[in-house]
């Protein structure tokens, strides 16, 4: 007979089984270094290399699971969080599945501000959310629930305007609607169990501490290079990281090696002033982890 009350915690997280936010979850996790196996099918998988066990739900159910106890963490974007009503332990944002509750009208209509839509018709895949975006604004809508292609609702005669997930903005201007104001900006979350035992939280946050190491790495890059001595402080300040950057002196004589973390985002922009203030031999290397 197996003791269950001495045997050691596994986690439960439960990820996307489908959707936009489903195969970024998967990379991250195995990025952070889990193992385990997955298919289409599979609504369960173990990771082999930590006591962490993976369910595949419905990214709408997740907030819900986490916050019954279900699971012990979960992976879902914010707007549904939100939608959800879900109180939970808000660990991370993980920086994938960016999009934005946006208010649109058509590009014809006389509309131009939410306020303008007292007393119409929107149509949203977000009731709540726009509910009390309206009710805080003192305006009275009314509200039709559509689960999808919200953006033809205008065109079909349904409703006046949309509240409607967008990323890019193009699919608005595809269908001839105008953006009129952003009522929540999202992304994926990491979210966690209010009430987890101790030994649970201290996996959670041992967990945590590992995706997020992924994620800072992500938007970090190793630069190596060679200069003079003499354009160390001119260097520097081209290249300003994560606190000194690291000066070695090379067998040459005046001549040393610079080693410093650098936002990944600025790095090409500064190559050509690293070469002008004397460096020479540069290397930009990817970060698998980085814990500030």
């Amino acid at each position: 007979m197996i003791d269950t009350e001495s045997s050691p915690p596994r986690l439960r997280l439960a990820l996307p089984n489908k959707g936009r936010l489903c195969q970024p979850a998967l990379n991250l996790l195995r990025e952070t270094g889990l193992v385990f196996e997955e298919d289409d099918r599979r609504l369960f998988a173990p990771c082999h290399n930590y006591p962490l066990d993976l369910l595949f739900v419905r990214a709408d159910d997740i907030g819900e699971y986490t916050q019954d106890g279900v699971v012990d963490l979960g992976i879902t974007g914010s707007n549904l969080l939100q939608e959800a009503g879900a109180t939970v332990v808000h660990r991370l944002e993980l920086g994938f599945g960016r999009c934005r509750l946006q208010l649109a009208a058509p590009n014809s209509a006389q509309i131009t501000t939410a306020e303008d839509l007292a007393g119409h018709v929107v149509a949203t895949s977000h009731p709540r959310i726009t509910a009390e975006f309206f009710a805080a604004r003192q305006l009275t809508v009314r509200l039709i629930e559509i689960s999808g292609a919200v953006e033809v609702a205008p065109l079909l005669g349904v409703a006046d305007a949309i509240a409607d997930l967008v990323a890019s903005g193009s699919t608005l201007a595809t269908n001839g609607l105008k953006p009129l104001e952003t009522l929540l900006e999202s992304q994926a979350e990491l979210v966690a169990h209010q009430n987890l035992a101790p030994d649970r939280l201290r996996l959670v946050e041992e967990l945590a501490l590992m995706i997020a190491s992924v994620i800072a790495a992500s938007r970090r890059r190793y630069l190596m290079l060679n200069a003079p001595s003499e354009s160390v402080e001119r260097i520097r300040s081209v290249v300003p990281g994560m606190g000194a950057p690291s000066v070695i002196q090379l067998a040459d004589p005046g001549m040393v090696a610079i080693h410093a973390v650098v936002d990944a985002e600025s790095i090409w922009q500064r190559l050509g002033p690293l070469r002008e203030a004397g460096a020479s031999s540069i290397l930009v290397l990817p970060i698998e982890k980085l814990i500030p």
